[in-house]
């Protein structure tokens, strides 16, 4: 970690993780990770295509847990008859799909979900495009052919600044909830392994290749912090410890200085 000289500001330089999707730690430092990379492109798509989105939750019923990969499965195929309807089609430049999986312990029962982003024109909201929640709903229905879903939400999102980034990038599973029991890890182990979890569509993709190449730091944040320390932790006894201590030397400090916020997980 990097320290400034209170020690009261520190940043992460370097680490060693698993990178494993149900190992708590990595899974919320993806999901930050995410939530802000979501956030660059849709600054970018603001201000170079000047671009508006809409927010839409879409889900069914919950499954028991024989049934969760085939709703998955379901869910996907049913998304993509969504997106090619003559009502859909024309109204997104693209798109960011995230899935999550929730569990209800006390009917011990699984609810998977999609998190959709769509950028679209400004003029969507009042053009002959438009379309109502009812007919968002109506729509589900038909592609997942089950009558018994009862609610989609759809929102348009006021900015980039905006929490829906948050929600597409959030936690595909809880470990609070996949870490009740083995029984229910293994569950959501077997529906979630080698799936796409997170998917980009269209101007996000193109988006998203900028981000990597660092084409669009003009749209992060920079760190104003003078770091002066560095500091190592090693886990150990239930918790990291500080295992070293040193000052920065001004070549370092030269360097580190001006860096983009969470610039040192970019590369990990």
């Amino acid at each position: 970690m990097l320290a400034d000289a209170t020690l009261e500001k520190k940043k992460l330089h370097k680490g060693s993780f698993c990178g494993n999707r149900f190992c708590p730690m990595c899974a919320w430092r993806k999901a930050r990770k995410d939530a802000l990379k979501i956030s660059v492109i849709m600054k970018w798509l603001e201000a170079e295509y000047d671009k508006a989105f809409v927010f839409v939750t879409l889900t069914a019923p919950n499954v028991k847990a024989e049934a969760l990969q085939a709703e998955i499965d379901l869910y996907n195929k049913a998304f993509q008859r969504l997106v090619k309807r003559k009502e859909i089609a024309p109204i997104f430049d693209g798109y960011i799909r995230k899935l999550e999986v929730t569990y209800n312990a006390d009917q011990q029962t699984y609810h998977p979900h999609f998190h959709v982003l769509f950028v679209v024109n400004k003029s969507y909201f009042t053009s002959r495009y438009y379309v109502k929640q009812a007919k968002w709903l109506e729509l589900w229905r038909e592609v997942t052919g089950d009558e018994r879903i009862t609610q989609v939400d759809v929102r348009r999102l006021k900015n980039s600044t905006d929490k829906g980034a948050a929600e597409v990038a959030a936690y595909t599973a809880k470990d609070s909830e996949y870490m009740l029991s083995q029984e229910v890890f293994d569950v959501f182990y077997n529906a979630l392994r080698g799936r796409q979890i997170l998917t980009y569509n269209g101007l996000f993709t193109t988006g998203n290749k900028l981000f990597k190449t660092k084409q669009l730091n003009q749209f992060r944040e920079k760190d104003t912090t003078e770091y002066v320390w560095i500091l190592m932790y090693r886990w150990g006894m239930g918790e990291y410890i500080e295992a070293e201590k040193r000052g920065l030397t001004p070549e370092e400090q030269e360097r580190l200085a001006g860096q983009m916020v969470e610039e040192a997980d970019d590369d990990e």
